[in-house]
């Protein structure tokens, strides 16, 4: 069980978002007077002066009593000095920070930093140190290009094990898509057989001394394969940002289906020669909505085409997921594709007007974010997200409820524009709520009789309602009810009981 901190700890990582927000705003006109630019010229002479140790103290919210924070933690991870007076890591290295100081290779003074600009998506993070001297007379990195697969790199960081920097050599074994653990979002990676470990995080691989990459992930179960987020995620993450705000990245808007099998290919009219991947749902207000349909077949996307598996060649010999040519985009850029409707060749060019992360039914893993909820009756609410399901433990998928985990493996597509999962997280003992304080993690699925798509709907129901009980509902038909007027009248005296300042979370009071 998650211990829970005073509203004063609340209070200080409120005002450090704000600090964030404020701080991303310096960044921006950092970015828009002095530029970030990726010249592949002129090395630096020692590397090593430009890499930096990362330490962090985070403060992140306990999604089991979403009012409260978890409680300081220590972190340390790797960095690289790049133009600008800029440092380079992480988003994971850094995330829900309360206090970060980074240290020169080879000093022993530690200074104050700030995170001026992430993404959680890609897990990139840019930090400026508040002391000017700190970047007195020490190089900056510049990028390289995407390395070719058995090149060979260095990957410079500080992981665990000692104090002193860390140099190590490998070879880039293959550039894929690969789930980025951090947001649990596929994008273009890099696999490294060079050694990583904890602290690594954040550090720059390199060639020729150019930045291809930064360390993010390895994998436990095995010896010596690491993965880099490599320069054309790093390029993307700059160039939004230069348009005054970050978007993160674009969606289609469907979902699709590989076409490997002949008899799928000739049932859709598919002639001998061509192939593509079959569209089988498009996701409500996405880019795809009133253009594309389910039963089209996607044959090319950009200026590729697209394989029967689903992927496209982006280098010679070299595949990956079709979704890395609407990851090269910016949210607002078109794209064009050619599809077979009826067996009818149809060109289209779409806007990709919309975020990924509104195509998610159930959100994936959020940071600098208080969690949402509502109490009534001493039923604590929430929309379900994997961070709800992380207090489950790692091995969530399989510790917690059944009834939570479908929707996110089953396909993560909302039915409508801003549904949620609505859960009856768990009860706070009263006597309004007797006989139903063994409840928690219970989907609601109607108030009163009537179906609701997200929070806001169950909070306008249940508030707006004059009848003398508020009746909970799943699919099944299972009920709680509640007796309004005996709801009303303890509200107060359950949330002083339990210390709870707030009946909801600040999303929701504004």
């Amino acid at each position: 069980m998650k211990k829970q901190n005073n509203s004063r700890g609340l209070n200080r990582y409120l005002l450090l978002t704000n600090l964030y927000q404020v701080r991303l705003i310096f960044f921006l006109i950092t970015i828009f007077l002095l530029g970030v630019t990726f010249p592949v010229s002129s090395a630096v002479l020692d590397v090593r002066e430009a890499i930096v140790k990362v330490y962090t103290v985070s403060n992140s919210p306990d999604y089991y009593n979403p009012w409260s924070m978890q409680g300081p933690q220590g972190v340390s991870g790797s960095g690289c000095i790049i133009e600008n007076n800029l440092i380079l890591t992480n988003a994971h290295v850094v995330s829900d920070y309360t206090y970060l100081q980074v240290r020169k290779y080879g000093e022993t003074e530690r200074y104050q930093a700030q995170v001026i600009a992430v993404s959680h998506l890609t897990d990139l993070a840019l930090l400026k140190v508040e002391d000017p001297a700190f970047f007195d007379g020490e190089p900056a990195l510049l990028f390289g290009e995407l390395p070719e697969t058995q090149q060979e790199v260095l990957v410079y960081g500080f992981p665990m094990g000692g104090d002193m920097l860390s140099i190590t050599k490998g070879i880039i074994s293959r550039i894929e898509h690969q789930p980025y653990v951090h947001s649990s979002s596929s994008f273009l990676a890099g696999q490294i057989d060079a050694a990583i470990n904890p602290g690594n995080s954040g550090g720059p691989v390199l060639v020729n001394d150019k930045i291809v990459g930064v360390v993010m992930q390895g994998i436990s179960s095995s010896q010596n394969i690491g993965y880099m987020v490599p320069v054309p995620v790093i390029r993307h993450f700059f160039d939004d940002l230069k348009d005054g705000a970050y978007d993160g990245y674009p969606s289609l808007g469907v979902s699709l289906q590989d076409m490997e099998n002949q008899g799928l290919r000739k049932y859709y009219q598919m002639e001998e020669g061509l192939s593509g991947v079959l569209i089988n749902q498009i996701i409500p207000g996405s880019p795809a909505d009133g253009y594309l349909q389910a039963g089209d077949i996607l044959l090319s996307i950009g200026d590729y085409a697209i394989g029967n598996d689903g992927t496209i060649e982006f280098r010679t010999n070299e595949r990956t997921q079709l979704t890395y040519v609407i990851q090269q985009k910016q949210i607002g850029e078109k794209i064009q594709m050619e599809i077979l409707r009826e067996g009818k060749k149809i060109s289209l060019d779409l806007n990709l007007s919309r975020s990924l992360k509104k195509d998610q039914l159930v959100p994936m893993e959020e940071y600098e974010t208080l969690p949402t909820y509502y109490i009534y009756g001493g039923l604590i609410f929430c929309p379900l997200s994997k961070n709800l399901l992380d207090i489950w433990g790692a091995q969530w998928y399989q510790s917690a409820p059944k009834e939570l985990i479908y929707p996110l493996l089953n396909s993560n597509i909302p039915e409508k524009e801003d549904q949620q999962v609505v859960v009856l997280l768990k009860t706070l003992a009263a006597n309004v709520n007797e006989g139903y304080q063994n409840v928690n993690s219970w989907v609601v699925d109607k108030v009163n009789g009537e179906k609701i798509w997200n929070l806001s709907e169950l909070i306008k129901k249940v508030e707006n309602s004059l009848d003398p009980y508020i009746i909970f509902e799943d699919k099944w038909g299972l009920q709680i009810v509640i007796d309004r007027e005996k709801a009303e009248n303890t509200h107060q005296e359950i949330l002083q009981t339990y210390r709870i300042p707030f009946d909801r979370s600040e999303d929701l009071r504004k």
